[in-house]
């Protein structure tokens, strides 16, 4: 779970997300309440057959910005799928609700993942903010197979020592780590803190995501270039 706590905020209970006051609406800025844009998450993931493993759920001291994670329990591998959400009351950021494999929503407003939507405070935005939801959920089911497949061809393939020192080198190249994290990613990479299987793709993107954890919400894209490094590995492997 990627929820960031580092800027002021502040981890909080769902039911006590629903006692928080909302601001009364203005003629430019219509405030939706935080567990509102929850419960409109929670239900389009039900209906569509995710099953929700778990949430966190936090807040800036003032209980104005809302920042929070909720991770999916897949039936395709040994990782969660993630839906992380925002939403602001004093006009600081739109309502935000991202998904992808992995997902980083911090309180320093870092917000990245594979499907994004945003959605400013107007009169409109609790009467849309259902069917935006619901179009980027229903073909969540698709997305999350396509992963599945990625992670299987990582395992699937053997990956010699020379490429390996290669791609890490790329990572750094790409600015996916910088140049203390190198001997950080080999490290675990030849010594798995878990274990990830034999040298494959998937050892190595396991070891640099467990050295990034943490880190990503300052550098939000890292994933996404971690990605094309590991996807080029394997092309040069098939």
């Amino acid at each position: 779970m990627t929820l960031m706590l580092h800027a002021g905020g502040e981890a909080i209970a769902y039911d006590a997300l629903t006692a928080l006051s909302t601001p009364d609406p203005t003629a430019s800025h219509v405030p939706v309440p935080h567990h509102a844009v929850v419960d409109m998450v929670r239900y389009a993931l039900g209906f569509f057959g995710h099953e929700l493993l778990e949430e966190h759920h936090a807040v800036t001291t003032d209980g104005m910005n809302y920042f929070g994670v909720l991770s999916l329990r897949s039936p395709h591998g040994d990782y969660t799928d993630m839906v992380g959400l925002r939403n602001s009351h004093k006009k600081q950021f739109p309502i935000g609700i991202a998904i992808g494999s992995r997902v980083f929503v911090c309180d320093n407003l870092a917000f990245s993942a594979d499907h994004v939507i945003r959605r400013k405070h107007t009169a409109n935005a609790k009467r849309d903010l259902p069917g935006l939801v619901a179009a980027v959920i229903e073909p969540l089911g698709v997305a999350r197979q396509a992963l599945a497949h990625t992670y299987d061809r990582y395992k699937s393939l053997s990956l010699p020592d020379e490429m390996a020192d290669q791609a890490i080198m790329a990572m750094y190249r790409d600015g996916v780590i910088n140049v203390t994290r190198i001997a950080d990613v080999l490290r675990a990479y030849e010594e798995p803190p878990h274990d990830w299987g034999d040298k494959t793709p998937w050892r190595l993107f396991n070891a640099a995501t467990f050295t990034l954890t943490g880190r990503v919400a300052e550098n939000p894209a890292a994933t996404r270039r971690l990605h094309d490094v590991i996807d080029g590995v394997c092309q040069r492997l098939l």
